[in-house]
């Protein structure tokens, strides 16, 4: 009879190969990045160079790199893992001195020659490996469940938004307080209450209010009158036998694909001192000519046209989600069809109201463009920091308290919208069966209704009728409808030389840039934001609270505040990237992440946890989880979050209008310069140019990604199985 043999359990082939492995491809990527790369971007200095000067930081990077995989290749892992912690942390810490405290760091003894200096591609790859290092190292130790994938993903997350995120946000927080004289808080505080900023003069005289004021009075009215209009499109859409529902639905799409500065030019063409409806008013009626439209209406009027379509998205999802029992039990109990609506159904559409009301109010808080085309006398914070920041007299102090007064705005916005409904029930889905007949408006409320509409679509085709007219006629703004293409030749000429293709219009050059960064921005943005959201929606570990807030701090910040904050952080050392493509990048990435994040969290809330659980059980590792599970059943997610990210990252302008160089410029820039000049048919041809263009990339994203196949069989099958 065969001896038996002592069962033992074998470990996993994968889990041997990434501990062997893991050490060893980071000190492969720490030492061979900046051995290749500059480790110092003021001189280009490289690995070599910087040990050979005696640099303390990489020397114990390049240390407990080595140190990590030796070990590592020799079979002992836990001395592998305590080389990678101990080092790595100490390495790191190295980094953080010479560049964060050069004061400091001089105190205790670092080589002069390494502090206070911009660091260079290379250092980023070796930092990036150290911090993988050292979470790889605590996840053997225990942290994380032992799980280094997501040790690994969040360690490092979280040092990107500290440093992308957070640490820009404190750098234009402590700017506010810099000065000539050492009372920082006074400086600070004379900075702060300047008459300017917080006058109410105009509610008493004819003098201007300061902006503070007038950027919140703008707000209130762009968010009601949005909200309003959104809802009473929404109960037509809805409620009513509308003819061409899905005319509503590309009416609530363009604004999103539209550049910032469309509707704005638009309605200067149309209703400008030498506006097509202007001049026919004059023409016909005898109407004098004015500048309305340069103050408080014309930006409300244009912020309001650029709302409308997302409220309408957010309150017609509400209200097709509205159960109808309530209403149906009301009619029985013979309430009158204007009681149902003001007592059933309207309450029950509170919290998306109220959401949608808080959404309008810190959109128009955050917006640049409108303000800056059509503000005239009438200054808001946006454009108040934009000019105290590339205007004559410099200011960045300054900026940076106003940055302060419209962060704390749009905080304390969403501190509302979180706290205003938390304690109130509007559930209206439940398990029983649901059957009911939605309650008919009120007698006379549509026709009411479509008296406000009407006017709304016809001004919105005839804003959008600019766009695609006038960059191929003469002059629209003149009512001069020769056709002509002259505009379109200006911007996007193309020659055929002895040397092939010609980019000759002026556009080309900020439109390849724009291509390029938002292809690169997009990508990064999903796997940052997705990865983000798996750790966050299927993973518990301390910190995870923390982890999201950060995540989150971005989509509260308004674009321009962003702007100041990456202009006063990173345009110094150590981490000097102004006037390169990476600052680009790097903020459309960590500006948009927060949209990838929350679509990852609501994709994955509607997949089951024991799919991963039974890939746990079949020993795949938690990346494997990922990539071969989870990833397949979030392409929904995946296309959401490329579009987004791609399109934001084309149109933006309040957050990058500060990061643009004439080597880096963006095609929202490159508008605002056309504006500024007069040539509103090449700003409108422009526009026009994007619009078509973000079109066929969206169809491409769709196209390239694909669709969750969830292997659900179609009624051919059904069909077939029943013969």
């Amino acid at each position: 009879m065969p001896r038996r043999s002592k069962a033992r359990t074998v470990p996993d082939s994968d889990s041997i190969a990434m501990i062997d492995r893991f050490p060893v491809i980071l000190a492969a990527a720490g030492l061979i990045g900046p051995a290749v790369l500059a480790y110092h971007a003021d001189d280009g200095t490289r690995l070599a160079g910087a040990l050979a000067s005696g640099h303390v930081a990489p020397a114990l990077g390049c240390l407990a790199l080595v140190l990590a995989a030796g070990a590592s290749l020799a079979g002992a892992q836990r001395a592998s893992a305590l080389c990678g912690a101990i080092g790595g942390t100490l390495a790191l810490l190295a980094m953080i001195l010479a560049g964060f405290f050069p004061a400091l760091a001089v105190g205790i003894g670092f080589a002069g020659t390494e502090v206070g200096r911009a660091i260079g591609p290379g250092a980023g790859i070796l930092a990036l490996a150290l911090v993988a290092l050292v979470a790889g190292a605590i996840a053997r130790f225990g942290a994380f469940r032992n799980d280094r994938f997501v040790s690994v993903s969040v360690i490092t997350i979280g040092a990107l938004v500290v440093m992308f995120v957070f640490w820009p946000v404190l750098r234009m927080l402590s700017e506010a307080f810099h000065g000539e004289s050492e009372a920082r808080a006074a400086v600070f505080l004379d900075r702060l209450l300047q008459g300017d900023i917080w006058s109410l003069a105009c509610l008493w005289s004819t003098a201007r209010c300061g902006v503070a004021p007038n950027t919140v009075i703008l707000g209130v009215l762009a968010a009601f009158f949005s909200t309003t209009l959104a809802l009473g499109l929404a109960l037509i859409a809805v409620r009513t036998n509308v003819r061409f529902p899905r005319a509503f639905d590309a009416l609530a799409i363009l604004p999103i694909i539209t550049p910032p500065f469309v509707i704005g030019l638009a309605l200067i063409v149309l209703f400008g001192r030498t506006g097509i409806i202007t001049t026919a008013l004059w023409d016909w009626f005898g109407i004098p000519r004015s500048r309305w439209l340069y103050g408080l209406p014309g930006v409300l009027l244009a912020q309001v046209l650029s709302q409308v379509p997302l409220s309408f998205l957010i309150l017609v999802g509400s209200l097709k989600a509205l159960s109808p029992t309530l209403e149906e039990a009301a009619q029985t109990l013979r309430a009158t069809r204007t009681r149902i609506l003001l007592t059933v159904t309207l309450p029950l559409l509170l919290p998306a109201i109220a959401n949608t009301y808080l959404l309008a109010f810190v959109e128009s808080l955050a917006d640049f463009g409108n303000p800056l085309v059509l503000g005239g006398n009438f200054e808001v914070l946006s454009t108040k920091i934009f000019f105290a920041v590339v205007g004559a007299q410099h200011e960045p102090g300054r900026a940076a308290v106003l940055a302060m007064v419209l962060l704390a705005f749009t905080l304390a916005a969403f501190l509302v919208q979180m706290r205003l409904l938390a304690n109130a029930s509007f559930v209206t889905v439940s398990g029983k069966g649901d059957s009911g007949v939605p309650a008919a408006l009120p007698k006379g409320l549509p026709a009411g209704l479509w008296s406000i509409i009407i006017p709304w679509i016809g001004l919105t085709i005839a804003v959008y009728s600019i766009v695609l007219i006038g960059g191929f006629v003469k002059d629209i703004g003149r009512f001069d409808m020769t056709p002509t293409l002259d505009h379109l030749r200006t911007g996007f000429l193309v020659e055929w030389t002895d040397n092939g293709l010609f980019w000759a219009g002026s556009a080309w050059d900020s439109f390849w840039t724009t291509v390029l960064v938002s292809a690169a921005a997009a990508p990064l943005t999903a796997i940052i934001g997705l990865l983000t959201a798996y750790v966050l929606a299927r993973q518990k570990f301390r910190g995870r609270r923390s982890l999201e807030f950060l995540t989150m701090l971005s989509f509260a910040i308004p674009g321009t505040v962003i702007g100041v904050a990456y202009i006063l952080a990173f345009n110094v050392p150590p981490v000097e990237i102004t006037g390169t493509g990476f600052i680009l990048i790097a903020c459309f990435v960590f500006r948009n992440m927060p949209v990838g994040v929350r679509a990852g969290i609501a994709a994955l809330s509607q997949i089951d946890p024991s799919l991963d659980e039974a890939s746990a059980t079949l020993r795949a590792s938690t990346g494997r989880t990922l990539m071969t599970v989870v990833l397949p059943l979030m392409k929904p997610a995946i296309v959401a979050t490329l579009i987004f990210s791609f399109v934001h990252a084309m149109t933006a302008v309040s957050a990058i209008i500060f990061l643009v160089t004439a080597r880096y410029n963006m095609a929202t820039a490159y508008i605002v310069g056309r504006v500024e000049a007069g040539e509103y048919s090449l700003a409108i041809s422009y526009c026009a140019f994007m619009i078509v263009f973000m079109i066929a990339a969206i169809a491409a994203i769709r196209l390239l990604v694909g669709e969750a196949r969830l292997g659900r069989r179609g009624s051919e099958s059904i069909a077939a199985g029943g013969h």
